[in-house]
């Protein structure tokens, strides 16, 4: 593929690997591969509807007006929602029944880049292994200057989109999540890191009255002057950690620049791990559906599983990704699926992922209990001890992954993504990235102590010499 084309979306550094002309001509590809792929035939009197949202990133607006360009020139009719985070337009795009759908954004990452997440009818997203390497090979073969030779037949038309109250529809949409009544008053401080999620938010917790609510950077700006849009570093948490602290609130919420992230810090304003809020959220939803089947990543599974046995469910691990555990949500019809990197995903939402729902549940799993979220999450840090995500270069990711499974043999191996070994005390997952040439570490055990030690001794052999490989 395309250097643009990514393992889950198109992204790129703008205007260098991303540009107008470049958002054309994808807008194009995506819609000629949907058009004219074996899943769907399409006349010339039956275009293809496509819903379009963009975020607050400063090239958002023409690169989205270009991408519209490209796909009504090749005869698809597109509604233009505007300045939206990404679950609005999974939203919009499941709950108004188009044909497919595109988000410009570049999620979490600086505001040099942006990017598309390219989806079919029913919320499907295209990925690396279904229907990108397609869009990218069209794309090689379409000019980036619009062309005025199109049959009228085929040309579509670009429609904006007043009768859509997208915000409105949305929040009635995820309060129907929880019982709202049954919120108490809580504190809570919300940074949306002047992405899109400050938008959402507002409509959301305006039906929440009981909840006061302290905002911190609702104002969308692609410049995010207060700090990046990626709550996971630990840099860019300062201000709501001082915030919550100052307040003396109950907890505070963060959302990722285009709000389909959320994370959560306690009432003295430490950052709590994805792992312990997936099970969290998986108690939440148990709770109120025992018996369902829950879905979690491979990287850190032990107080996963426990909490699905304990509320009635039925676990299910999968490799993570958001293509992977959408489409095993959908084959197993699994009411949650949580990976620890902050993104979580819903059945009743179109099985896509969501920033607000999981605000939500947390509140209302707060409520219910009569703690705080230190006491929620206190036990399962002490009963399964992480030692959170850890990315460490990697030249020849292969060699390096057959070299500790010959290390770790005498443990219970298992290659559903990665590499995971398990013993009776503690486990790892190795595992790839799928942009960088990196490998990423999860470990946990019993004992935090045994988490230190097994976690040193990986990080030891992960950056010992190559040539010395043979002799660990």
């Amino acid at each position: 593929m395309a250097g643009i084309f990514k393992a889950y979306d198109v992204r790129g550094v703008v205007p260098e690997e991303l540009d107008e002309p470049r958002a054309y001509r994808l807008g194009r590809a995506f819609v000629r591969f949907l058009t004219h792929s074996n899943e769907r035939q399409i006349g010339p009197a039956q275009a293809l509807t496509v819903v379009v949202g963009h975020d607050a990133r400063l090239s958002s607006p023409s690169l989205a007006e270009a991408f519209i360009a490209g796909a009504t020139d090749e005869g698809a009719e597109v509604t233009a929602i505007g300045l939206v985070g990404t679950c609005q337009t999974y939203f919009a795009l499941g709950a108004h029944c188009f044909g497919a759908g595109a988000m410009i954004t570049a999620s979490h990452n600086p505001k040099q880049y942006n990017g598309f997440k390219l989806l079919r009818a029913g919320v499907v997203p295209l990925s690396g292994e279904s229907g990108l390497p397609e869009v990218s090979a069209l794309y090689q073969g379409i000019s980036a200057e619009p062309t005025a030779m199109l049959d009228s037949r085929r040309a579509g038309a670009r429609h904006a989109a007043p009768h859509l109250d997208i915000y409105a529809e949305y929040s009635r949409h995820v309060l129907s999540f929880i019982q709202a009544d049954r919120i108490l008053p809580l504190k809570v401080v919300l940074d949306a890191g002047n992405g899109a999620a400050g938008l959402a938010a507002q409509r959301v917790f305006e039906a929440l009255p009981q909840v006061r609510t302290i905002p911190l950077n609702f104002q969308p700006d692609g410049n995010f002057p207060a700090h990046e849009p990626n709550p996971q570093l630990p840099e860019n948490r300062c201000e709501i950690e001082e915030r919550i602290r100052a307040e003396g609130a109950d907890l505070g919420i963060a959302w990722d620049g285009d709000g389909d992230r959320c994370y959560f810090l306690d009432e003295k304003g430490r950052f709590i791990d994805g792992y312990y809020i997936t099970a969290l959220l998986i108690e939440a939803i148990l709770r109120r559906r025992p018996g369902e089947k829950v879905i979690f990543d491979t990287r850190l599974t032990w107080a996963n599983l426990d909490a699905t046995h304990a509320f009635g469910g039925i676990p299910l691990i999968n490799r993570a990704g958001h293509s992977f555990i959408k489409a095993r949500m959908r084959a197993e019809g699994a009411i949650f699926g949580g990976e620890v990197s902050g993104h979580f995903y819903f059945r009743d939402n179109f099985f896509a992922d969501d920033g607000m729902i999981p605000a939500l549940l947390i509140l209302e799993l707060l409520s219910a209990r009569g703690e705080k979220l230190s006491q929620l999450v206190g036990p399962l840090e002490e009963k399964y001890p992480s030692s959170g995500e850890i990315n460490v270069q990697a030249a020849d990711v292969d060699a390096l992954l057959a070299e500790i499974e010959r290390r770790y043999a005498d443990g219970t191996i298992d290659h559903l993504d990665g590499l995971s070994v398990e013993y009776p005390q503690w486990r790892f997952n190795l595992r790839s990235s799928q942009t960088e040439p990196l490998v990423r570490l999860n470990v946990e055990a019993r004992q935090r102590e045994l988490v230190e030690k097994k976690t040193a001794e990986l990080l030891a052999l992960l950056r010992v010499d190559p040539e010395l490989w043979g002799q660990i």
